[in-house]
């Protein structure tokens, strides 16, 4: 399953592509993938064309495209380098000015376990378990400037639907991409990930070893950082990594980590994630790629996971692998070595 470096990969590529254009025709192959829209494939098509996209968003693995009716433009919508005309169609990122009207709409993309979104010029052949077709406007076809936003999915565990955008419990931005406050209904419990500048390592800390209400958290804390509500975007491969770089073992409680523990865990998250993007995220098979169909290749640089029996790169004790929540955690015995259980000071009456 994609993870927060390929999400966010996806979305870099996206953003350059489709945003400021506008959906001229949409055309859906496979109406399960369309089953968290509300109102059926009708209205699916209705609603998407002719609307133009004002950015690409994500938080954690969401993915939502903000969109302006038919009759909107993009005028107004800035970058980093400033505004984006509405045909700019090679812009590398886009967001929604604050001081623009706030779009109410948004076309939302789960990738599940082996969705893709595949920027592709029309005339070339439609990939094997394409579910939905999306023309843009602008120049095409060619290979610099692809029209078509093509989502694919083998397994179907992923899809699209268009959803009502809600305000931000935080007022903060609804996520990378755009400074707007609001975010689709059904992300809105995924909490912020760790590239997000809105973290601090004082917050970090509290998120980690404290519940809402104040409670320590007495739960592993590879648990706490795999909980989307606690910070989002982690998975289980980037954990194991963070981790061992952290030199920590997954299942030391939450509330024992000592505050520089947890920043030694947010430099490692923070560093792996911006290595996995470096790289073009986390590639096992053909099923995660980014919009232009490549692989990422940050499997080459794993430290951690996946190399049970082959010696740590830091100590060359034996990593080892071992049964973690239905799932595999790999760490050093001797860099992540078990937490000691704590006595109890109860005296015998």
């Amino acid at each position: 399953m994609p993870e927060l470096p390929e999400a966010e990969v996806v979305r870099r590529g996206l953003a350059r592509w489709v945003v400021g254009r506008r959906l001229d025709e949409v055309t859906v192959l496979d109406a399960r993938s369309l089953r968290r829209h509300d109102d059926g494939v009708a209205s699916f098509v209705s609603e998407l064309t002719g609307s133009r996209v004002l950015a690409a968003v994500r938080r954690g693995k969401f993915l939502w495209f903000p969109l302006a009716g038919a009759t909107g433009s993009t005028e107004g919508a800035t970058t980093a380098d400033g505004p984006v005309a509405a045909a700019d169609s090679t812009a590398v990122d886009c967001a929604v000015s604050v001081a623009e009207p706030v779009p109410r709409r948004a076309l939302v993309a789960h990738l599940g376990m082996s969705g893709q979104l595949l920027m592709q010029s029309s005339y070339l052949p439609e990939p094997k378990h394409l579910k939905v077709r999306l023309r843009l406007d602008g120049p095409g076809p060619s290979e610099e400037t692809p029209d078509e936003l093509r989502f694919v999915d083998q397994r179907i565990f992923g899809g699209m639907y268009v959803a009502d955008l809600v305000p931000t419990s935080d007022a903060g931005p609804g996520g990378f991409g755009s400074a707007l406050p609001v975010l689709p209904a059904a992300a809105a419990h995924i909490a912020r990930d760790v590239l997000d500048p809105a973290w601090s390592p004082a917050d970090f800390h509290r998120a980690l070893t404290r519940l809402p209400g104040g409670r320590e958290r007495t739960t592993g804390i590879k648990r706490v950082i795999l909980d989307q509500g606690v910070i989002s975007g982690v998975g289980n491969i980037y954990a194991d990594e963070a981790l061992w770089e952290a030199r920590l073992h997954y299942d030391k409680p939450a509330a024992r980590l000592r505050r520089p523990q947890s920043e030694a865990l947010l430099e490692a998250l923070i560093e792996v994630m911006q290595r996995a993007l470096d790289e073009g995220g986390t590639s096992f098979d053909s099923l995660y790629v980014n919009v232009n169909g490549e692989s990422g290749y940050f499997a080459r640089s794993l430290q951690a996971y996946g190399r049970e029996g082959q010696p740590c790169r830091r100590c060359a004790r034996p990593m080892v692998r071992e049964a973690f929540m239905g799932r595999s955690s790999y760490r050093c015995t001797n860099c992540q070595r078990r937490p000691r259980l704590q006595r109890s000071h109860s005296k015998k009456v």
